[in-house]
């Protein structure tokens, strides 16, 4: 299984980005998926995850409202649109699958991960 985390860059405060995680060798239909993200002298921690069964998502109270995780069955791909970004959002963001129909917080619970994208927002 591999996992194609893109889309990060630099972006000015209040602005917006999506993130994209291509996979290979697994359905994503049949898994839940999730966002992560390690921001530099900090642990890694949970952003979002989809249950893509039923659709279900959940959402670390740092980024309800303003990040939003949809997945496309067609293109096995998950997606993380971030808007109204703030300098703490700056991260490496990393997807990773499970394979579970629960929602899970914990990067642990997770078997797969991608190799991370950086997203760095300015004041």
């Amino acid at each position: 299984v591999q996992l194609q985390a893109s889309g990060g860059g630099l972006v000015q405060a209040g602005g917006s980005l999506r993130l994209s995680c291509a996979a290979s060798g697994r359905t994503f239909s049949r898994y839940t998926t999730g966002w992560f993200r390690q921001a530099p002298g900090k642990e890694r921690e949970f952003v979002a995850a989809i249950n893509w069964k039923g659709g279900s998502t959940y959402y670390a109270d740092s980024v309800k409202g303003r990040f939003t995780i949809s997945g496309d069955n067609a293109k096995n791909t998950m997606y993380l649109q971030m808007t109204s970004l703030k300098p703490e959002d700056t991260a490496v963001y990393y997807c990773a699958t499970r394979y579970a129909f629960s929602l899970s917080n914990t990067g642990t619970s997770y078997d797969y991960w991608g190799q991370g994208t950086e997203v760095t927002v300015s004041s």
